[in-house]
C-alpha cells in the first residue's frame, strides 16, 4: 500500500499527529509522554514565541487510512544565519518499523526544505536548544526523562538504511549523590570563593519572573554560543521558557554563583525527577493530568534529581564555579533524599564540560544524534 503524506493542517490531521506516540509507545515503559497541549503549542504563534524566528510544517503518514508516522520540519533563520549554513531541520520524528514510512517522512521534510533553498537536513533539533533534541541510539532499555526524546532501537537501523551520518551526538551523565561533598569538589570550590569572590544565592520565583531571569538568559546565550547549533534568545524567547519551566523546579535546587563584583557567573537549574507523574497523565492535563503532575512535583518520592541547566560564563569555566555550585546542592540532595542525579545531554566533544563530574564516579549514559543527509542525495 503507499504511503500518504499529508501536512497536518487539519484538526483530524493535527490530532493524528498529536496522538500517535501514544499510539505507538503504549506498551514501552521507559516512555514519558509529552503532553498534548505542548504538542499544539508549538504551532500556536501565540504560545510559542520562537515561531517568528522559523518556517514550520508539521507532516502525518498514513497507510490503509491509518497514521503510521509524524514529522515536522523546521527551518531555524536565527540558527541558520549564526551558523552560515541552508539547513532544514526536523523533529517530532515517530513511525512505525516499516522503512517506506520513515523514508517517506524524511523525504517530504527534504523536498520542502529545498523548495525553500535548503540544502542539508538535520535532526531531530528543534528551534532553540530548548526544544528536545537528538534520536537516542543507545540504552534504550534505560527510563526516559520529561526533558528528553525516547525512541526504540529501529530508528537507528531506518536512519542508517537511508544514508544519513552523524552530525553531533549528545551523553548524559549520571551519578550517585555522596553523602558528602568530595574532598575535591570542595577544594576546588573553596579557591573559587578565595580567589573570585564566589559566593552561592538563591533567588524566589517572583525575582526571576521581574528581573533576574533575563540576567540568568544573557549568560545562557554567552555560555552556550559555541555549542552545536544554538541561536541566541531573544527577551521574548526567554519569557516563554521562563513561564513554561519555573513551575516545575524547587528555588532551593537552583543554586546561582556571583562573583566579587557581583556578576551573575553561574547557574544550575534542577528538580527531583517528576517523570513517573507525566506518565500517569498519559499526555493529558484533564481531568486529573494536572493532580498526577502536581503531586510527583511537591510531594513525590523519585529518588533522582534531573540537572536541566548548568551554564557558566565562558572566562570563568575551569575556575571553581561549578564546584561551588554543586558544592552548595549535594547537602540539599541528601536532605531530600535524593540519591543519583542524571544531566540532560552534553555534546560529546564538550570535554570540559564532561570531564567536571570526575569526582563524583561518573557514568555515561544514553547516547543520542543529530544526523544529516545533503538534500542532493535524497533527489
Amino acid at each position: 500500500m503507499t504511503i500518504q503524506i499529508r501536512k497536518a493542517d487539519t484538526k483530524k490531521e493535527m490530532d493524528d499527529f498529536v496522538s500517535l506516540p501514544r499510539r505507538l509507545y503504549r506498551d514501552s515503559r521507559q516512555y514519558v509522554p509529552d503532553m498534548d497541549s505542548d504538542i499544539r503549542n508549538f504551532f500556536n504563534l501565540k504560545k510559542n514565541r520562537s515561531l517568528p524566528f522559523a518556517d514550520v510544517q508539521p507532516f502525518v503518514a498514513y497507510k490503509d487510512n491509518k497514521c503510521v508516522g509524524r514529522i515536522t520540519a523546521i527551518i531555524s533563520h536565527k540558527s541558520n544565519e549564526t551558523w552560515k549554513k541552508k539547513i532544514v531541520r526536523f523533529t517530532h520524528i515517530e513511525f512505525i518499523d516499516d522503512p517506506e514510512v520513515s523514508e517517506a517522512l524524511l523525504d517530504a521534510v527534504s523536498k520542502w526544505g529545498q523548495k525553500r533553498g535548503m540544502d542539508e537536513i538535520q535532526g531531530p533539533m528543534g528551534i532553540t536548544d530548548f526544544d528536545k533534541e537528538g534520536m537516542l541510539i543507545e540504552d534504550f532499555q534505560l527510563d526516559g526523562c520529561f526533558m528528553e526524546f525516547w525512541n526504540p532501537p529501529y530508528y537507528r537501523e531506518h536512519m542508517e538504511a537511508l544514508g544519513f551520518t552523524k552530525a553531533a551526538d549528545w551523553l548524559q551523565i549520571r551519578f550517585q549523590v555522596p553523602t558528602e561533598v568530595p574532598k575535591r569538589f570542595q577544594r576546588v570550590a573553596d579557591y573559587s570563593k578565595q580567589e573570585f569572590g564566589i559566593k552561592i544565592l538563591q533567588k524566589t520565583k517572583k525575582e526571576v519572573y521581574e528581573s533576574y531571569g533575563q540576567k540568568v538568559f544573557d549568560l545562557l546565550n554567552e555560555a552556550y554560543t559555541p555549542l552545536y547549533g544554538f541561536a541566541p534568545f531573544s527577551p521574548e524567547q526567554a519569557d516563554d521558557v521562563l513561564h513554561t519551566f519555573l513551575p516545575l523546579v524547587d528555588m532551593d535546587m537552583v543554586p546561582i554563583a556571583e562573583d566579587n563584583q557581583g556578576r551573575l557567573v553561574g547557574v544550575a537549574v534542577t528538580c527531583r525527577d517528576f517523570s513517573d507523574g507525566i506518565r500517569k497523565t498519559k499526555g493529558k492535563l484533564l481531568p486529573l493530568g494536572w493532580f498526577h503532575i502536581l503531586k510527583a512535583i511537591k510531594f513525590g518520592h523519585q529518588d533522582k534529581a534531573q540537572l536541566m541547566i548548568i551554564a557558566v560564563k565562558p572566562e570563568m569555566q575551569g575556575m571553581g564555579v561549578n564546584a561551588a555550585m554543586f558544592a552548595h546542592l549535594i547537602p540539599i540532595y541528601n536532605r531530600r533524599g535524593i540519591k543519583w542525579c542524571e544531566t540532560n545531554p552534553q555534546l560529546d566533544t564538550n570535554i570540559r564540560e564532561l570531564s567536571q563530574w570526575k569526582p563524583l564516579n561518573p557514568k555515561t549514559v544514553k547516547r543520542r544524534r543529530c544526523w544529516r543527509k545533503e538534500i542532493n542525495n535524497n533527489a
